[in-house]
């Protein structure tokens, strides 16, 4: 398993957006690879859902939650109709799923998501621009959500680009606006 998708630590953008979560939600972590994030999440009290195309990287999932093996690039969407609290995806982009991942954040549920972004080629891989997020490409695409936190920058440890979002389909409000509240050290 050295080396899988999915073995390292949680990533620090969901660690830090994770909390907007509602308690106990049913939480789609896309692409899940070997379970970081499953388990993050199921450690804070979620139901968690992964989808990843590899048998190997889902059988280290064993026993977290409900894993569904699909080729989501080119087979039918697994999820059809259903909502998640949250929805979770990291270094994984296939710009053509865009628009269902959005859809697939439930009335009241947050969107996380984190991957390359242009500018990542000059510091290794992804290279290929089908990999590479446009600046502004994830405001463009959560434009229907409310977004809560945006970074689009360079990391230097490992060095890459990223760019990433926490956004929200806000439920309609009585009583005055709803509160996000942002992390900790955020400014």
């Amino acid at each position: 398993m050295h080396g899988m998708h999915g073995t390292e630590a949680p990533s620090e953008w969901v660690r830090r957006w994770s909390h907007l979560i509602a308690p106990k939600s049913t939480v789609l972590d896309v692409a899940c690879g070997a379970g970081r994030h499953l388990r993050h999440l199921r450690e804070l009290g979620h139901t968690v859902v992964g989808v990843d195309r590899s048998a190997e990287a889902l059988a280290a999932c064993e026993g977290l939650g409900e894993l569904v093996q699909a080729d989501i690039e080119n087979g039918p969407w697994p999820f059809a109709g259903r909502q998640f609290g949250g929805v979770v995806v990291t270094n994984y982009l296939w710009r053509p799923l865009l628009p269902t991942i959005v859809a697939s954040v439930a009335p009241g549920g947050v969107l996380v998501y984190e991957t390359f972004a242009q500018g990542n080629e000059t510091v290794g891989r992804p290279a290929r621009p089908e990999f590479l997020l446009t600046p502004g490409e994830l405001l463009h695409v959560c434009k229907e959500l409310r977004v809560v936190g945006y970074e689009d920058g360079f990391i230097d440890e490992p060095a890459r680009f990223v760019q990433r979002i926490t956004a929200v389909r806000e439920l309609p409000q009585a009583g005055g606006p709803s509160r996000h509240l942002l992390p900790i050290g955020a400014s």
